[in-house]
């Protein structure tokens, strides 16, 4: 990676042909993060010196701060330039982020068919294929020989996303693909009709954007063709844009499972009051519900004047019920996320989390009961942890397993359903669970 304080110098002293050399051997994605590091001047002055069959690519992965200050520095001349080199879901990508004045100086500068083009992109729901796909593909006619093909994609195949993969059509009904690879690896008078795939896996522009992510993972596919209403193809998604989903509604259960709102910004890039904003509500909503679980304590006001030791052990029982329920509840979103669990499941795993919470109960009460026999010598005490232990793991992981296969199937988010919330609710649990054992035994 370039030292940024080398850069910056050489571009303070003007020597804009060494600078220019620089980059012109980098990936556009360094590029891109080198660029992040510069002041709003620098970030001008370095994107001007970029050449031009790259600037589109490093603009695209800028973040939304600095294509906001790119769109506002340049001329006229220069943005027809670059909307003229990205593809159209980038341009779609940066419509949706840049305020609403320079969203009217882009729109203006484009052509009519464009125009109409983004539009029609940016009408289609946030969440489906249609807001992520892009209009430009290959497009061959069956008819066609090899040969004609490859003269095609040498015409066209500048301005397309990707060219690994064309799609054959008859009146924009999609009738088959056929691959690169099987075009360079073929005679040069084969037809189409006979080298093209006949068996699609293709989306319409309705469809969940998260579900055609998962069609990326599950066939291994570089791109997939979007199909309207009426069957007609419209457009393709790419696998960088799939990418892209997987990677914000990773972020997306993360945040959630940390009990905090989801943010489209970076870290630094959002301020610290909507950092704030994400995360008290979720707060609020835990600490009062926590307060059920100190309302269960002081009624057992009596057994800790009985025999204060008990005190001492409701940290290490509601944090193992926790973790455990933790476990469990990572475990069973992770599936969910990847389609290998359904609801119809649940039984089964609800059966499978028992087993496993069973095995953890017994080992983890035989250690304590250890501990607590060779410290304090006493066989009832070790008793009433080890059966609170027990029980409390059994409960955490069947918790921690239904909560999250129940929130889908009322079709909430999994990820709501984790550690913070889940947490909360074993340790009333485990506390309710450990008096009651210790006043029986006890007899308190």
């Amino acid at each position: 990676m370039m030292d940024k304080n080398i850069f910056v110098e050489l571009l303070i002293q003007h020597q804009f042909k060494a600078v220019r050399s620089i980059l012109d051997v980098m990936n556009e994605v360094d590029i891109a993060s080198l660029l992040s590091e510069l002041d709003d001047k620098e970030l001008a002055l370095a994107f001007r010196l970029i050449s031009k069959d790259k600037a589109a690519e490093v603009f695209a992965n800028m973040n939304n701060s600095m294509q906001t200050y790119l769109v506002e520095m340049f001329t006229e001349k220069e943005l027809r330039e670059l909307l003229d080199d990205l593809y159209m879901d980038d341009t779609v990508d940066l419509l949706e982020e840049l305020p609403a004045n320079l969203v009217t100086r882009i729109l203006d500068t484009v052509s009519q068919s464009e125009r109409n083009m983004i539009n029609l992109l940016l009408n289609y729901p946030d969440d489906s294929a249609g807001s992520i796909m892009t209009t430009e593909y290959v497009g061959l006619r069956q008819s066609m020989t090899v040969e004609e093909s490859m003269a095609h994609i040498k015409r066209t195949g500048i301005h397309k996303e990707t060219i690994y993969t064309c799609y054959v059509t008859d009146k924009r009904k999609l009738i088959g693909i056929v691959t690169a690879k099987e075009l360079m690896t073929s005679d040069d008078n084969a037809v189409i009709s006979d080298l093209m795939e006949t068996e699609i896996i293709s989306v319409s522009t309705h469809t969940d954007k998260e579900e055609v992510a998962q069609l990326f993972r599950k066939y291994d596919l570089l791109a997939i063709p979007v199909l309207d209403a009426e069957g007609l193809m419209v457009g393709i998604v790419t696998f960088d844009d799939a990418m892209d989903v997987m990677v914000e509604e990773a972020t997306e259960d993360i945040t959630k499972m940390a009990a905090m709102s989801p943010s489209e910004q970076s870290y630094f890039e959002t301020s610290v009051f909507s950092h704030a904003k994400h995360r008290i509500a979720w707060l609020l909503v835990l600490m009062f519900s926590a307060t059920l679980t100190g309302t269960i304590i002081t009624k057992y006001e009596d057994a800790f004047a009985a025999i204060p030791l008990l005190v001492s052990f409701i940290p290490m029982l509601m944090d193992t019920g926790g973790n455990c329920g933790s476990q469990s509840s990572t475990l069973i979103i992770r599936g969910i996320a990847l389609n290998e669990i359904q609801f119809r499941d649940i039984f089964r795993v609800m059966f499978k989390e028992f087993r496993v919470s069973i095995i953890v109960g017994v080992v983890l009460a035989l250690a304590n009961g250890v501990r607590i026999l060779i410290m304090y010598h006493d066989v009832s005490l070790a008793l009433v942890i080890g059966l609170s232990l027990s029980v409390t793991i059994v409960i955490s992981k069947l918790i921690g397993c239904m909560l999250p296969l129940l929130a889908k199937k009322v079709n909430l988010d999994p990820a709501i359903m984790a550690a913070p919330l889940i947490t909360t609710m074993v340790d009333t649990c485990s506390i309710l669970v450990y008096f009651n054992i210790a006043t029986h035994v006890f007899a308190l």
